[in-house]
């Protein structure tokens, strides 16, 4: 039955003209998985900010706009990802969007 699945997968994948997945060069391959990494590491980096914030109650220095619109403009590319079934750009948005979700939230409330 799996066998069933795989091939009409592929059939459509052809139908769609879509490139093939996983796809046969190993760089890409590669570039792929290093591609979903650096989708999920990039918004951890916003953790010491996020920390400074909630653990001393300070939000100086942050400018709520500036996050607020980073917030803002995350759901275009969160829509984009599902509409092209893209998992980095739907992870790295999620992430991003809640990452900067949380400091305006911070922000506002120990500004």
């Amino acid at each position: 039955m799996n066998l069933v699945r795989h091939h009409i997968h592929k059939r459509k994948r052809v139908y769609q003209k879509l490139k093939e997945f996983p796809h046969p060069n190993k760089w890409i391959r590669f570039f792929d998985l290093v591609l979903l990494i650096v989708a999920i590491i990039a918004p951890i980096m916003s953790l010491p900010q996020l920390f400074k914030i909630y653990y001393y109650q300070s939000a100086a220095g942050i400018s709520v706009l500036s996050f607020t619109l980073y917030t803002i403009l995350n759901i275009p590319w969160i829509v984009y990802g599902f509409v092209h079934k893209d998992k980095p750009i739907i992870i790295s948005s999620f992430l991003w969007f809640l990452s900067n979700a949380l400091i305006v939230i911070g922000a506002t409330m120990y500004d």
